[in-house]
């Protein structure tokens, strides 16, 4: 009798999972990603070397593999890849890697993590080989030659000398991940110990009282302790720029699963507690480009910072208590419903191959505003499959 009841709890939980529409929704739009990064990858092929930054005026927007984006591209076609096992979206991923390898050598860039770990850690993650790995290790040794010690962390920028003395972006807590993995594979513990010194100062100095994040710390090079907190990419200084929340909430997502340290759920839960509750967060869980702007509810949302919230709260929702999950997976289906309307999804061809619209880069220095970005893609593909794998686990 038990053996029965068990079978049938089993087929009605499969029943429930099959009833779930998103699901289906999810499926009709990685489906459509496939065609459309199939036809991103194919012009990308015709431009030696290059990689896509965005789209504007009616024009896929290429730069070289140093540009910091310049991972995600290849990174979200291994997404693709895992989603549907399509040969020739493999093939491509491989072509649009190796475009991003010489990187790892890269010293005077804080973001070979995202270069390297967005492409060649989802290749080894999927398909693991030593070449990748071996890949991985030495972009993290790059990435540890911008580590002080006496100041405990990894250096952002090079430029603006004359004002910052050794800046840190929030940015930068997403380039940790590729130290906690090249520690996993060398059993060097010392690519994890920079990762946790960069994420606990930025911890403690980062953050203002209600969970907002500045976007640059610059430090005095010989006390280490910050002497200019600044916002570069939001509204002004005070102002609480959403793409930099995102970073953060995502980072110490991340940083929990790659270390174990209660402390960064802890403050992985403080940030998702102020988004939630922002008073200025749409009802669809989109952010407006900053949550300041004076001309909200008309200022213009940040699809990448909305993706990049969603794939950070499905996972955060697998390590808290089942009310707090639930919670955080029904933000992540309103923003999945959301970024999968007409509104900010692309039709077959449109956007050059891209697959969402409406993401701002730096709109007080004029660049990539209201466009397709490489990292809104990939974060949103990463939420579909972390969604899916939640749904149907």
């Amino acid at each position: 009798m038990k053996k029965y009841l068990f079978v049938l709890i089993a087929l009605l939980q499969i029943s429930c999972k099959n009833d779930n529409p998103l699901l289906k929704t999810v499926d009709e739009t990685l489906k459509l990603a496939q065609e459309q990064y199939i036809t991103l990858a194919t012009k990308t092929l015709q431009y030696k070397g290059g990689l896509p930054k965005t789209y504007e005026h009616d024009t896929v927007v290429m730069a070289n593999s140093a540009w910091w984006t310049s991972g995600f591209v290849p990174g979200t076609l291994w997404y693709l890849y895992e989603a549907g096992k399509n040969e020739q979206i493999k093939e491509y991923a491989l072509l649009l890697s190796q475009r991003v390898e010489n990187q790892k050598y890269t010293k005077d860039n804080h973001d070979v993590g995202f270069m390297i770990y967005c492409s060649f850690g989802n290749a080894n993650r999927i398909n693991p080989e030593k070449r990748y790995q071996d890949i991985i290790v030495e972009a993290s040794r790059s990435l540890s030659t911008r580590y002080k010690e006496n100041i405990g962390l990894i250096r952002s920028w090079d430029f603006n000398k004359s004002i910052w003395q050794y800046p840190v972006i929030i940015d930068n807590m997403m380039n940790l991940e590729m130290l906690c993995a090249a520690s996993d594979m060398t059993q060097d513990s010392s690519y994890r110990q920079i990762a946790i010194s960069h994420a606990d100062k930025t911890m403690a100095n980062h953050f203002r009282n209600n969970m907002s994040c500045y976007h640059v710390v610059s430090y005095d090079t010989i006390t280490g302790q910050p002497h200019i907190k600044q916002t570069w990419q939001g509204l002004s200084n005070e102002s609480e720029w959403s793409r930099g929340q995102a970073w953060g909430l995502y980072g110490y997502t991340m940083m929990y699963r790659m270390t174990g340290l209660e402390r960064y759920k802890e403050q992985a839960l403080k940030i998702a507690a102020y988004l939630l509750n922002h008073p200025n967060m749409p009802k669809d869980y989109i952010p407006y480009w900053d949550f300041l702007d004076p001309k909200i509810p008309h200022a213009l949302r940040d699809a990448s910072a909305g993706a990049i919230i969603c794939s950070a709260l499905l996972e955060l929702s697998q390590y808290v208590p089942e009310s707090l999950a639930k919670q955080y997976i029904q933000v992540a289906e309103t923003q999945i419903k959301t970024l999968c309307s007409p509104q900010y999804l692309a039709q077959k061809d449109e956007i050059g191959g891209f697959i969402l619209k409406h993401s701002v880069g730096s709109l007080p220095h004029n660049s990539e505003v209201d466009v397709p970005l490489t990292y809104a893609d990939y974060y949103f593909i990463e939420a579909l499959l972390r969604y899916k794998k939640i749904m149907l686990q």
